[in-house]
């Protein structure tokens, strides 16, 4: 065992428990020295593959997780799940509806599943995420990310996951509609769901190919489409034989480079932010003034002029 991968090995040893007490110190004291070694061994010793179920809310995406978990389980792969739920603007906190949708185990050593409040980020990822996936990544053969999923903000899946695997429903908008939101541009994999509609279905897997001959770039492969119900087990197999021969596949590394960058500069912004604000709260807009003034005078003490 390599010295750095001290403290996985100890986190394995724990099983889940220790795993999600893991979890929870990654948003309680991101860190706090035991927690940047525990993530630092992760980084630098990834064992597995993360997949972005993204799309819209009903197209099925726990369903088609459910699948595809049995599916790797079934091939003796461990896999951790990553489900991000809608949060109330209230409290930040979730309902947690992904997981209860589920078809899970809870005996199976060999699956974890994890909820995260997607808190302000529309997107459908909350920032816990990225940490976590690198911890999980270093712990389980493959974690699957599913995301709120809310039109066009959903395509940050991409700087977050190795690869995306979008899931669109039959008759949910033209090849033009997915051209304006842009998501076709992200994913690695697509699949069109209830595949069991027929017709339907159909019709929409020939409207996303058309959409990705007119936006997929010359020197990237295009990502095929499938017709999956998940429900029905329909489609299953093809779709899983296609994401393991994705999985690995191209430069990884790279790839995790892009993510790191991303998530680092999306973390120092917000930092940035939150410490602006700490610091000018006392000059925030009161009762009845004009937030263009305040804007100006906030602006102008950031630049040191006020």
């Amino acid at each position: 065992m390599h010295p750095a991968e001290g403290p996985l090995e100890r986190l394995r040893a724990g099983g889940k428990a220790a795993l999600a007490r893991a979890l929870a110190r990654l948003e309680e004291a991101p860190d706090d020295p035991a927690t940047v070694a525990l993530l630092e061994a992760a980084w630098r010793h990834p064992v597995g593959w993360a997949w972005g179920l993204t799309g819209p809310p009903g197209v099925g995406k726990s369903t088609l997780a459910s699948a595809l978990i049995g599916a790797w389980r079934k091939a003796g792969r461990r896999v951790a799940v990553l489900a991000v739920d809608p949060s109330s603007r209230r409290t930040g906190g979730a309902l947690l509806g992904d997981r209860t949708r589920l078809a899970l185990d809870p005996e199976d050593e060999g699956l974890f599943v994890r909820s995260l409040a997607a808190r302000d980020r529309l997107g459908g990822v909350a920032s816990l995420c990225f940490p976590a996936l690198v911890l999980l990544r270093a712990l389980f053969d493959r974690v699957l990310i599913e995301t709120v999923g809310v039109g066009q903000s959903e395509t940050e899946i991409a700087d977050l996951a190795d690869a995306v695997l979008l899931a669109v429903q039959p008759a949910s908008g033209d090849a033009l509609q997915f051209l304006k939101a842009g998501i076709v541009e992200i994913p690695d994999v697509l699949v069109v769901t209830k595949a069991d509609l027929g017709a339907a279905a159909e019709r929409s897997a020939r409207e996303l190919e058309a959409a990705l001959a007119l936006v997929a770039p010359p020197d990237r492969p295009r990502p095929p489409v499938l017709l999956v119900s998940a429900s029905r087990g329909q489609g299953i197999d093809r779709l899983v034989d296609v994401l393991e021969a994705r999985a690995g596949a191209g430069d990884a590394a790279v790839c995790r480079t892009a993510q790191a960058r991303a998530w680092l500069e999306g973390e120092l912004r917000a930092e940035a932010a939150r410490r602006a604000a700490a610091r000018l709260a006392g000059r925030l807009a009161t009762a009845g003034s004009s937030p263009f003034a305040s804007r100006a005078d906030l602006l102008a003490a950031l630049d040191g002029r006020g």
